[in-house]
């Protein structure tokens, strides 16, 4: 077998942005509060952390890629929650808001994690954003310091 490569999960010298969706704030502030406690747990300068607002899940792609695409960051959180209802609005909006943040870490070779929840119920998204499933906003902030890591090793 050749060479292995595997990231710490130190952030001292990482710069992150945060990109969170206003929609579902109840949640979304929880997964920021979540995401942004655990950078700073892991190393990463709380002046090092900077944070967007977009009006919805919908919009988290294209301000994550302008931040990517502005060079002063090692990595995007994307944060968010996408409740189902009644209409397939919910399938267009995750799909979307999945597909693009995964796009930008793609094109830029910037990662951008994804912290969104999407849920069948609001009682699933509050389990989700620190209750009894955990907080994901902890998640993609350890992927994100995890990836920036590993994007400075590989070759």
């Amino acid at each position: 077998m050749g060479k292995e490569y595997s990231a710490n999960l130190i952030g001292t010298d990482l710069k992150i942005a945060i990109v969170a969706s206003r929609w579902n704030d109840l949640m979304v502030n929880k997964l920021i509060e979540g995401a942004r406690d655990t950078l700073i747990r892991h190393g990463v300068s709380d002046k090092a952390i900077d944070l967007a607002f977009v009006p919805g899940c919908f919009e988290l792609p294209m301000a994550a890629r302008k931040m990517a695409d502005s060079g002063n960051y090692d990595a995007v959180v994307c944060l968010g929650a996408v409740i189902r209802g009644a209409t397939p609005h919910f399938e267009y909006v995750a799909g979307e808001a999945a597909r693009g943040i995964s796009q930008v870490g793609v094109l830029t070779g910037i990662p951008a994690s994804f912290g969104v929840l999407t849920c069948d119920t609001t009682e699933q998204a509050i389990e989700r954003s620190g209750s009894k499933a955990g907080n994901k906003g902890v998640e993609a902030a350890l992927a994100a310091i995890e990836m920036a890591n590993l994007m400075r090793i590989l070759p």
